[in-house]
This record gives structure tokens, sequence and C-alpha cells, in this order.
């Protein structure tokens, strides 16, 4: 078992920075790719990114591409969000999520870990 646990949300404003942190506890990160999503309210789930078991080549949602960055410490067991140029609508609660799979999945299902999630809000 793999618990994880996210934290680093806030209120930021437009244009700002925040830097989500996703910590893991139980087994090591090492093995797992690591993605995070994102729910808005009265929204489904949606892809951010993800990163894989050996941190090459983040792949990201269009609408975050180039303003949101993955890394991973596996040295720390965790993985991080850093998200620059904010804009109200990427306001939602970010969840990271753990996978045994090599490669890397945009799909929620294939995960096999989640965090309990973090609020991100950014106002304009």
């Amino acid at each position: 078992q793999v618990q994880l646990v996210e934290s680093g949300g806030g209120l930021a404003q437009a244009g700002g920075s925040l830097r989500l942190s996703c910590a893991a506890s139980g087994r090591t990160l090492r093995n797992y790719a690591v993605g995070w999503f994102r729910q808005a309210l009265g929204k489904e789930r949606e892809f951010v990114g993800v990163i894989s078991w050996s941190g090459a080549s983040p792949y990201y949602a269009d609408s975050v591409k180039g303003r949101f960055t993955i890394s991973r410490d596996n040295a720390k067991n965790a993985v991080y969000l850093q998200m620059n140029s904010l804009k109200p609508e990427d306001t939602a609660v970010y969840y990271c999520a753990a996978a045994t799979i090599v490669g890397v999945t945009t799909l929620s299902s294939g995960y096999d870990y989640w965090g309990q999630g973090t609020q991100v809000t950014v106002s304009s």
C-alpha cells in the first residue's frame, strides 16, 4: 500500500505561482508513475500531468502545458507540481495518484493509489 498526501494548496492571484507536493509513505514511489489530476466544483476530474518512474519526459494536458512542471525526488519519496502563471480556471481540488505501470497514463482508471486532494483557488 502507498499512502499519498498532497500539500501546498491555497489561494493565489492570477499570474501567481504555487507548488504542490505529493508525499508518499508505506512504500517507495520510485517504482511508480505519478500523475496529477484536478476537479473543479461541478466538473469531472481531469488529467493535469504525469511523470514516469524515471522522471523522464513528463507529459501535460494542453491546458497547463508551458505553465506547470512536474518533478520528482525519489530520495525524498515525493513528487511536485510547480504551477506558474495561474489562471482562475485552474481553481480546483488537486490530487496526486500513483500507478504501477511502465510508462505513463492519462486515465484516472490507470492509477492505483490516490491522495485526499488539496484545494487551489486562483482569484482574478
